[in-house]
């Protein structure tokens, strides 16, 4: 396996840079696994290829305004940060971009408070200390940290929300969620579709590329996640009762992924809290999702290695190729895929 198999051609142009509005009215390609078929349709529509007492599995974290500007002490030197995750009440795992940022520097946030780089990682990422918690001051002085291949200003914050987000924590939105509204939630639990939530904070694997030859000596970063015992009864119930467990983004296939690793005898997850450093890759045997929907990725991602071990590397790619020829758009704020 090499992490160039899961390389492909994607013009500039195919890159999504604005949401869809309505959220709903976004593009979405069906791949039928077994049939081996692809069809087309509109978002909303997605019913068409539910089942009653099929449950969709949401990650409801939430986006926080993650990116801030900094100067250093005395020098005034400029630095952005990325907040990724918190290791405690001052403490935070951030990328931190700028001239040489140093563990021992010292950095005053714009309109916020100081801190500290206190020790150094992985290429950009840092731990950064607080001199107080910087939660309180996130909403006035935090921006929306987009995907740097998004050039486009982002005029309502909310559009990279999913509509269902509800536990603050997250670098990045989880993607698949976005083609959600109300509305088309409502349309398919009339319908008999159930749903059940869990939560997965998006952190730095997002940004990090593949850069190994081969991907399975890629140190994947661990996220927080959790599965609590109401999603993992749901989830139980509706596998004993013939339903199709279907994931909502790849951030949701590694919570119940991970969670499927506890699970007591005879259940096919059990509640569960904690990081997780699950890589999936080709070959993986997947023990709870039945199906999922996603986004379209970026090559050499982590996440087309997920989607290609579930539906099969060959045939995501084909289909990625199908859905440039049709016009789909991609990443983010792209269209969307059902994986059946």
């Amino acid at each position: 396996m090499k992490t160039s198999d899961f390389d492909y051609e994607l013009p500039p142009e195919y890159i999504a840079q604005t949401p869809t509005e309505p959220r709903d009215a976004s593009r979405l390609l069906v791949l039928d696994r077994q049939r081996e078929e692809l069809q087309t349709a509109v978002f909303r529509d997605i019913g068409r290829f539910l089942h009653p007492g099929d449950l969709l599995v949401l990650n409801e974290t939430r986006v926080i305004p993650a990116r801030l500007f900094a100067h250093k002490v005395p020098s005034g030197g400029r630095v952005e940060i990325l907040l990724l995750r918190r290791r405690d009440a001052l403490t935070w795992e951030a990328l931190v971009g700028g001239k040489r940022p140093r563990a021992g520097t010292r950095l005053e946030i714009e309109q916020g408070p100081y801190a500290e780089i206190i020790a150094e990682q992985n290429g950009s990422n840092r731990l950064v200390r607080f001199d107080s918690p910087i939660e309180p001051h996130l909403d006035r002085i935090g921006h929306t940290p987009l995907p740097p291949y998004i050039h486009t200003p982002l005029e309502n914050p909310e559009r990279y929300q999913t509509v269902y987000a509800r536990q603050p924590g997250s670098a990045a939105a989880p993607t698949a969620g976005l083609h959600f509204t109300p509305q088309l939630i409502a349309n398919l639990q009339a319908q008999g579709v159930r749903f059940a939530s869990v939560t997965l904070h998006v952190g730095l694997d997002t940004f990090a590329p593949v850069n190994e030859e081969d991907p399975r000596t890629h140190q994947i970063h661990t996220e927080w996640c959790q599965l609590n015992e109401q999603a993992a009864s749901a989830i139980n119930a509706a596998r004993a009762e013939g339903g199709r467990i279907i994931a909502v983004g790849t951030t949701s296939v590694r919570t119940l992924e991970s969670a499927a690793r506890h699970a007591g005898a005879g259940q096919a997850v059990s509640a569960f809290e904690g990081l997780t450093d699950l890589f999936i890759l080709p070959g993986y045997t997947f023990r709870v999702v039945d199906a999922m929907i996603t986004n379209f990725h970026l090559p050499r991602s982590t996440l087309i290695m997920l989607v290609g071990a579930f539906a099969g590397r060959q045939r995501v790619l084909a289909a990625y190729e199908e859905a440039k020829r049709l016009g789909f758009r991609f990443y983010s704020f792209g269209d969307a895929m059902l994986i059946v």
